[in-house]
Formats: structure tokens, C-alpha cells, sequence
């Protein structure tokens, strides 16, 4: 007769030398390329979906806005030296506060709200519009932000 509580304790020491659940940068990597949850598992779940996985252009669109913050940051900066004003009244305030004040704050608004609407992104505004083309309008927004500080920065140089 096989005693079954030796068989149990042999598997737990032979698992205690190459724990897979550990993390490293070879989990985010996987979890991110090849995830396994793509659709929702029960249909109660179709008010907002909550997924492990996102598509590959909400990842573009919320770097390329964070990216174009920074240097929506760094342009208003420059042009403020030049003589122009900030037409922000939130970031007029946070300018009288300092430029290292001014970038931070600039930073964690923009980073706080780009992380919300990634997470809703399948989710529906209003039951009409998928909250992730907020994302897509902020990155356009930001784009002409940028381009228009740009033009003004080569025509006052």
C-alpha cells in the first residue's frame, strides 16, 4: 500500500528549487505579447470589460501622448522665456510655483488621466462612445498643441 503523504511532501520538495512564479522583465514581456484573456469569460461581465490584454495602438497612443506632454512642457517652457503666456489657468497657478512645479504637476495629471482612460478603454461613455477614443482625441489635441508651439517658437527665433 502506497502511503499518499509522501507523495505529496516529495512534490513539494522538488518544486522548491524552480518556482516558475517568480517575476522578472520576461513575465511583463510575455504577459504583454502573448496574454491569454482577449474576450470576457462570462456575459454578466459586458457592462465594462476588464481585460489583461490591450490592443498594441491604446499602447502607442499612451506613450505618444505622455511623450507629447513632455514636450508640450518643454516648448511652453522655452516660449515663456521668449515672452509668450501660458493660457492655462491651472498651469499659470502651478507656474507661479516654479518650473520643476510646473513639469511635475504637468506630468502626473497627464499620466493619471492617460492610465484611467487605458484602463476604461473598452468601456462606453455614456453608452454611446468607447471611452478609448478619448485617448485617440488627446493624442490629435496634443499633436496640434505641439505643432503650434513649434511654429511660433521658429517664427519668434
Amino acid at each position: 500500500m502506497v502511503d499518499r503523504r509522501d507523495d505529496a511532501e516529495v512534490l513539494v520538495d522538488r518544486r522548491g528549487l524552480s518556482d516558475r512564479r517568480q517575476f522578472n522583465w520576461r513575465t511583463v514581456a510575455h504577459g504583454f505579447l502573448r496574454s491569454r484573456r482577449h474576450n470576457l469569460r462570462r456575459s454578466e461581465d459586458a457592462d465594462v470589460e476588464f481585460l489583461d490584454w490591450h490592443h498594441p495602438w491604446l499602447f502607442f497612443l499612451a506613450v505618444g501622448t505622455m511623450l507629447l506632454s513632455c514636450t508640450d512642457a518643454f516648448l511652453t517652457l522655452k516660449l515663456l522665456d521668449l515672452g509668450m503666456y501660458e493660457a492655462n489657468p491651472v498651469m499659470a497657478g502651478m507656474m507661479g510655483q516654479g518650473t520643476a512645479a510646473f513639469a511635475a504637476s504637468k506630468m502626473v495629471l497627464t499620466g493619471a488621466g492617460i492610465l484611467t482612460l487605458v484602463f476604461l478603454a473598452k468601456a462606453r461613455f455614456l453608452n454611446r462612445v468607447r471611452t478609448g477614443l478619448f485617448l485617440t482625441a488627446f493624442f490629435s489635441g496634443y499633436c496640434c498643441l505641439v505643432c503650434y508651439e513649434l511654429v511660433n517658437l521658429f517664427a519668434m527665433m
